[in-house]
């Protein structure tokens, strides 16, 4: 008896077995990988595109070219207080006076005794102040004192005080502010350039995108052959915390256009202002 599994031809003879199929060469099976097109292939196998090389990773802190209403990082919140109604700004330092109390009972005082009564009210004043360049744009400061003027040299402005709020933990930085520029026959109004600094600073900043707004904001507006702002400050977030360094300042800078492109334009700058001859 045959064994299981072949098949048997008339009267029980063997049936003949099936001749084997040749495996094709491997030049062959190459050639044939190589010319499948993109569309035959199964595109779960494709591996995923690369992300965009400018694709900017939207959790982190982006430093837009400055618009002209000077809003720089506009938001539903800032839009809000911008443009809202006396009514709206009164609800909005009640809920602040709300926010502030709860503070002062989480690190363990008693909002109600006589020293505290007042402070929920007095700080979120005093908060909205710090922050009042919210409640600004450069095209109301400017108001169009910009002139034309056939200087071409540069303009200096140097030893600008500056305050403003770290965003990392709510504590002031303050120091100074030296701002140049080269004029394409226009220049700007000498206090429009301390009003610019001012606005940026009185909102929650970083010292890095504070100089770079500034210098952005000014080459914007003005269209000036070049620009460039320098920053000395103390952070007390350094100084009250954290590493404790009370004689510890930051200097940053943001140069744009010929200070940019010229040594030469830039080292005139930094010694006018006296950074080179420390």
């Amino acid at each position: 008896m045959a064994p299981p599994g072949i098949p048997r031809g008339p009267r029980g003879a063997r049936a003949p077995a099936t001749p084997p199929v040749p495996a094709p060469p491997m030049a062959a099976c190459r050639t044939a990988r190589l010319s499948m097109t993109k569309a035959a292939r199964d595109p779960r196998d494709e591996p995923p595109p690369p992300p965009p090389a400018d694709k900017i990773d939207e959790s982190r802190s982006p430093s837009p070219v400055i618009d002209y209403d000077g809003l720089s990082r506009p938001s539903v919140g800032t839009r809000a207080r911008l443009e809202e109604t006396p009514e709206q700004a009164a609800e909005r330092l009640e809920k602040m006076r709300g926010a502030v109390r709860t503070l002062l009972e989480c690190v363990g005082e008693d909002p109600d005794r006589q020293g505290l009564l007042a402070t929920p009210e007095r700080y979120a004043k005093a908060l909205l102040f710090f922050t009042k360049g919210y409640q600004q744009n450069v095209k109301d400061i400017i108001n169009n004192a910009i002139f034309h003027e056939g200087h071409n040299e540069m303009v200096i402005i140097k030893d600008i005080e500056i305050f403003s709020m770290c965003e990392h933990h709510l504590v002031p930085f303050t120091g100074k502010m030296h701002i140049g520029y080269i004029p394409s026959n226009s220049v700007i109004g000498l206090s429009k350039l301390p009003r610019i600094a001012e606005m940026f600073s009185r909102r929650l900043q970083i010292q890095e995108r504070l100089t770079k707004e500034v210098a952005n904001a000014i080459m914007e507006i003005l269209k000036p052959q070049g620009v460039a702002v320098v920053m000395e400050s103390s952070h007390l977030c350094m100084v009250m915390r954290g590493v404790e360094k009370s004689t510890a300042t930051t200097i940053t800078s943001c140069v744009l256009g010929c200070f940019e492109g010229r040594e030469r334009t830039r080292n005139e700058f930094l010694n006018l202002i006296g950074v080179n001859r420390r």
